[in-house]
């Protein structure tokens, strides 16, 4: 049988219609290979016992248990048969129910002292845990108790391990493992990715092998080979992806933006009325050597809240600006493009009025582009961009329109990179003569590990380090239902807080817009409030409103405070002119939606109180939080929760209040979401590509591999001489995730 079809056979030609129809449509199985790669997720040794003691409820489990009794119960006038079976472990007791015709075969099989395997979803009836219907599979079945056969089966059973199949309830996990039994011959024929000599000198088992021990070991060794093995290979093709994608971007083209002396840039440098932080010295530099190289710089800018990532972008654009060329800054939202604007253009005084009254000779135009632009500034805006009269421009997704043109495009400046399709990044780079230089922003931290996988293909620079003058902010969890005192607490230090000359945030997860109510609910029920866990079954009330709080803050607990509100759907001069007015200190308190969750800078807003917190994921109420703090008083952020004190919401609260590092932070919740598909992948609905490898728990293997895969291309950037491992290169990146790295 040829290596490459023997796994890329259909399973229905192996496994049946029905069975492999199941396959695809529940776990997205669809060859031998899918199979092969659908690794158990535990293992139960036989003759050990699971613990009943703590069975998740309303989830679908299998469990090895030892039958205690079973009786038949009769009810309706004997015309309903119930059969009630008890299984025990030693730690716990679990009831089995079966009814009417389904009774007679467990009735004969289910006897006590039989063990066997159950799957089913557990339920509570009586106050009791359940298994209604249970599949099940003997364990000693076909030796009558107490002979010599028994004691043989039973021996034989001794110390094997059962493997646990992620399954689904059309299909049992052993239904799983006798499928897999079925295509497990087909694991000789397996094309080993990995080059003999780096095999061989990490002394990993050959691929047939591992996948032989990860389905069926004889040891817990042979489960830690396998997956070693396993682990390695999914960091290593990965790491090889993006190690080639690096590659290719050395050999593109792109314009060397060196610094010139006594330019803009410097005239910036000497009227700011601080210092850079080391950390801004040492990351400005790490940029302007890479944009002084004649191929894209591709650089992940990350850092805290407020570490100052924008003045770092800024000297960038200045620095390019200088060598002759053009910047743009991609903001996600017309406050934060607005906001952008008005700081770059304040801190840049008369150098952002070039070729203007009054502006520097140095200077340049700095425009800002956004949708809602009237037609004559939009005009205006276009021209000054297509004839270079505009040095920078900051906008929103109309900078990626067909009808913006550039004289001479030369840095392109993401802001939030997570809030941009890989699309959106890549129309706007387009726009430049040859490939701009790319510089990426965020202000969520990333784990070094996981930005070295999800962002392997950009050279990664972190701001540690905040600027002098900021201030501590103090976290604490508000449980407004269990302790409603403290919720009135919470708007007594907001009073204190104006009353000592500063401002305040209120946060809600929505707006509650009566005109909009239609499309409001619709959106709710298609995604539930914005970062939040989706909405339950009804019983749970909607999120907490904008115009509904803001109205019962004026008439309550912040009456005689100047309180205004500021969301999305208000018109951007209104929304402009809050912000205005809000940072000259004439707003008290200003009741908003994330619309101000990030780059929103008033020095003088120290508290902050966020409504219905545990809707709000976990990165998000970090960066909400940075919006307080900012100046030289203490900062203030009260996570109101109804979420009760034992669950995991509260606990998620917890941690946020607990820390403010945002590195911690990122970590907490990837391991809360899981990583998804590293390669952008999972947004799409494509099953995640990594299925032992952990980005958070694998940071060794991960670095390792990318050490090794930076040594493979460099000698064979095509794979020339490494077929094997263009196979497995070419199973991992579908023409969909091609393109995604393609651009990234």
């Amino acid at each position: 049988m040829d290596r490459v079809s023997s796994f890329d056979e259909p399973l229905k030609k192996l496994l049946g219609g029905a069975t492999a129809k199941v396959m695809a449509e529940h776990l997205d199985l669809h060859t031998v290979g899918d199979l092969l790669h659908h690794y158990p997720r535990r293992y139960e040794e036989r003759g050990q016992l699971t613990a009943l003691s703590d069975l998740p409820l309303d989830e679908h489990v299998t469990v090895v248990a030892q039958v205690a009794d079973a009786r038949i119960m009769v009810f309706n006038n004997g015309r309903g048969k119930r059969l009630e079976v008890t299984l025990t472990d030693g730690s716990g007791r679990l009831q089995l129910v079966f009814f009417g015709h389904g009774v007679h075969k467990p009735h004969k099989e289910l006897l006590p002292g039989r063990r066997a395997m159950f799957a089913g979803k557990v339920s509570v009836f009586n106050r009791k845990m359940q298994l209604a219907h249970p599949t099940y599979q003997l364990l000693d079945a076909g030796a009558a108790e107490g002979t010599a056969e028994a004691t043989e089966a039973v021996d034989a059973f001794a110390g094997k391990l059962l493997p646990i199949y992620p399954a689904c309830k059309q299909l049992d996990s052993w239904r799983i493992a006798k499928a897999v039994d079925a295509v497990l011959p087909s694991a000789q024929d397996a094309v080993d990715p990995l080059p003999p000599a780096l095999r061989e000198g990490r002394g990993f088992a050959t691929l047939p092998e591992a996948l032989l021990k990860i389905h069926r070991p004889q040891t817990r060794a042979d489960i830690a080979d396998a997956r070693d093995r396993l682990k390695w290979d999914e960091a290593f093709v990965l790491q090889v992806a993006l190690a080639r994608r690096r590659y290719a971007d050395t050999q593109l083209p792109a314009v060397a933006r060196r610094s010139v002396p006594d330019g803009l840039l410097d005239a910036f440098d000497a009227k700011l009325p601080f210092t850079l932080t080391q950390g801004q010295e040492k990351v400005s530099k790490e940029i302007f050597d890479d944009l002084a190289t004649e191929h894209p710089m591709h650089r992940l800018l990350q850092g805290e809240v407020g570490s100052g990532k924008t003045m770092v972008a800024l000297r960038a654009m200045l620095g390019v600006v200088d060598a002759g060329g053009q910047a743009a800054m991609l903001a996600p939202t017309e406050v934060l493009a607005q906001q952008h604007h008005r700081s770059i253009t304040e801190m840049m005084g008369e150098l952002a009025e070039g070729g203007m009254l009054g502006g520097s000779d140095l200077g340049t135009k700095v425009v800002l582009l956004t949708g809602s632009m009237g037609v004559p500034a939009r005009r205006q805006a276009l021209l000054d961009l297509v004839t270079g009269e505009a040095g920078i421009v900051i906008g929103t997704h109309a900078l990626i329109e067909d009808k913006v043109q550039f004289h001479d495009l030369g840095l392109v400046v993401v802001d939030e990179q997570h809030r941009f399709g890989v699309e959106q990044r890549d129309a706007l780079r387009s726009k430049g003569k040859q490939p701009p230089h790319l510089l990426v922003m965020t202000a969520t931290p990333i784990p070094r590990t996981v930005a070295m996988t999800v962002f392997g293909d950009l050279e990664t620079s972190v701001l540690d380090q905040l600027p002098a003058g900021r201030s501590p902010i103090a976290s604490h969890v508000v449980p407004a239902k269990d302790k409603p005192h403290f919720l009135s607490r919470a708007w007594e230090r907001v009073r204190e807080e104006v009353e000592n000359g500063h401002q305040a945030y209120v946060v809600c997860p929505r707006i509650g817009d009566d005109a909009d109510e239609a499309a409001e609910k619709k959106r709710e029920k298609g995604k539930g409030a914005k970062g939040a866990a989706p909405e339950d079954d009804g019983e749970k009330r909607p999120p907490l409103a904008v115009l509904e709080i803001a109205e019962e803050l004026r008439k309550g607990a912040l009456a005689g405070l100047r309180t205004e509100v500021l969301h999305g759907r208000m018109h951007p001069d209104d929304k402009d002119d809050v912000m205005r007015r809000f940072a000259a200190g004439q707003v008290d308190v200003l009741v908003a939606t994330t619309v101000i969750e990030v780059g929103v800078n008033v020095p003088n807003a120290t508290a902050m109180v966020i409504m219905d917190a545990d809707r709000f994921g976990v990165s998000q109420l970090h960066q909400l939080r940075g919006r307080v703090g900012r100046g030289s008083a203490p900062g203030l952020c009260l996570l109101v929760s109804e979420a009760h004190e034992a669950s995991p919401a509260r606990a998620r609260l917890s941690a946020v209040a607990a820390t403010l590092d945002g590195f911690e932070l990122s970590r907490i919740d990837l391991e809360q979401r899981r990583e998804g598909d590293v390669l952008g992948q999972a947004q799409s609905g494509v099953r995640s590509s990594l299925r032992v490898l952990s980005v958070i728990d694998d940071e060794e293997v991960i670095a390792a591999a990318r050490e090794e895969a930076a040594v493979v291309v460099a000698a064979d950037p095509t794979l020339e001489h490494l077929p094997e491992l263009r196979t497995a290169l070419d199973a991992l990146l579908d023409k969909e995730r091609e393109e995604y790295l393609d651009k990234g």
